[in-house]
């Protein structure tokens, strides 16, 4: 072989080895398709186009240099070879690809977070719900009727609430419900077309008094269609209906938080279920506001258990998607947010799909983006109007966005510096994230955590 022969060798090389490193899948595939020779060619200090793929993070390239057959037992003058390499700079997707022979299964090691114990707004229960009592229609009428019992009112789901003097200036005010007495709403209960319910009692321990005492305070809600501002008594100026779910159900402390979510879940249910769903016939409240039966002797419903009589929770999926390299997520963004907010893609779980497979399919059709791994994170009750957030973390197996423009407006991949500036509102921050309280916010800080070390 001539000295011209040998340059032009060295030179092909040298580009290969630069197209892994930088990731330029199609000019590796190009170079490999006229020479394939170049597969376990080395550099410097004996680096290979895989070693230097898995180094710097390029997923795509090192499954396409694996699909070629190229030899993942070379090693560098460190004695290294590309998967040792790769766990060394973290990139484990990578490095779990090279152990299993590049089959192409992306097997992302994900930690076991189902036992964090993280608590989401909304979710604290301050009330124990008592359920065993709902059917006890004796018990209900006392502590209906008892001094000691709690009213909270709403006013087309929207709660009556309050902000102290030192709120009232505050761009981020804190709201208390109202707590109101039996004397109070005494008017509102007489009305036909007002809904009660049973929240539960107060977690506190009691010493029995008597039989008609059992020192539990109980807990009521009410809703009603037309404005019962001023019959309440006494009446109060601080006293207000705080209106619209967003932001303002995001002001309450989260012992009223987990309150509100309970109450404004089954008030909502009410409210769109005055009719039987199976005959069309009216229906009255039972078990305390957790059924309501048909009034028509002859409907289907009054025979067996029929989920269409108990209040419903609708499941959704709310996921982070996780770069193959593992150090990008996707998120997007809709029409309604504000400007520069991005937050994970989200999708109701349809009938009989499962948790993961509702993630793939939502993630899909909304980005364009194929999933693999799922994971189970954490879960928050969303009481608009009475949905179940589940959290997941997810990781893409491709990285092509296509976005479908009638759920979501834009998807983009952030690197782990871009939400690191996002979460901290630096002045470098590029997006603004969903608040605090919003279980998506949970998910992007829970996956930073545990990707501290990439």
């Amino acid at each position: 072989m001539t000295s011209v022969q040998m340059s032009a060798l060295d030179e092909m090389v040298q580009q290969f080895l630069e197209h892994a490193s930088s990731g330029d899948l199609v000019k590796v595939s190009f170079l490999i398709s006229h020479s394939r020779h170049l597969l376990n060619e080395s550099g410097k200090q004996g680096w290979t186009a895989l070693m230097l793929a898995a180094r710097n993070g390029h997923y795509d390239v090192v499954k396409a240099l694996l699909s070629e057959g190229c030899n993942t037992a070379l090693t560098n003058r460190s004695g290294q070879t590309a998967h040792d390499i790769a766990k060394f700079w973290g990139h484990k997707h990578i490095a779990n690809l090279l152990a299993n022979g590049g089959d192409g299964n992306l097997q992302v090691i994900l930690p076991n977070t189902g036992a964090t114990g993280h608590e989401s707004y909304f979710s604290r229960e301050y009330l124990d719900r008592l359920s065993d009592k709902r059917s006890d229609s004796e018990w209900l009428s006392a502590k209906l009727a008892s001094p000691k019992t709690v009213f909270l009112l709403f006013y087309n789901l929207d709660p009556l609430v309050m902000s102290g003097p030192e709120e009232l200036n505050n761009s981020h005010p804190k709201m208390k419900l109202c707590r109101l007495g039996r004397i109070s709403v005494d008017e509102l209960m007489k009305k036909s077309d007002t809904v009660v319910i049973f929240l539960g009692v107060e977690k506190e321990d009691h010493t029995l008094q008597s039989k008609e005492e059992d020192g539990l305070t109980a807990w009521f809600a009410l809703n009603t269609q037309e404005n019962p501002i001023d019959s309440l008594v006494p009446k109060d100026s601080n006293r207000f209906f705080l209106k619209g779910a967003m932001p303002g159900l995001f002001l309450f402390d989260e012992d009223e938080a987990g309150v509100i979510a309970q109450a404004r879940s089954v008030l909502a249910w009410h409210s769109r279920y005055s009719f039987c769903p199976t005959c069309g016939g009216r229906t009255k409240v039972d078990e305390g506001g957790y059924k309501r039966t048909c009034l028509n002797e002859g409907c289907k419903s009054l025979h067996g258990i029929h989920n269409t009589s108990y209040p419903r929770v609708d499941p959704v999926v709310i996921m982070l998607v996780i770069h193959p390299d593992g150090n990008q997520c996707l998120l997007g963004r809709k029409k309604i947010f504000p400007p520069g907010m991005f937050s994970c893609l989200a999708g109701f779980v349809e009938p009989g799909e499962t948790i993961e497979n509702a993630v793939r399919r939502e993630v899909l059709e909304e980005s364009g983006v194929t999933v693999g791994p799922v994971q189970y994170v954490s879960c928050q009750p969303w009481p608009m109007p009475s949905s179940l957030m589940i959290g997941c973390l997810s990781v893409a197996v491709s990285t092509d966005i296509n976005v479908d423009k009638n759920e979501i407006e834009e998807a983009r991949w952030f690197t782990r510096q871009q939400v690191l500036d996002a979460i901290a509102r630096s002045n470098q921050a590029v997006f603004t994230m969903p608040p605090r309280q919003a279980i998506a916010h949970y998910l992007v800080k829970h996956w930073i955590g545990i990707n501290a070390n990439l």
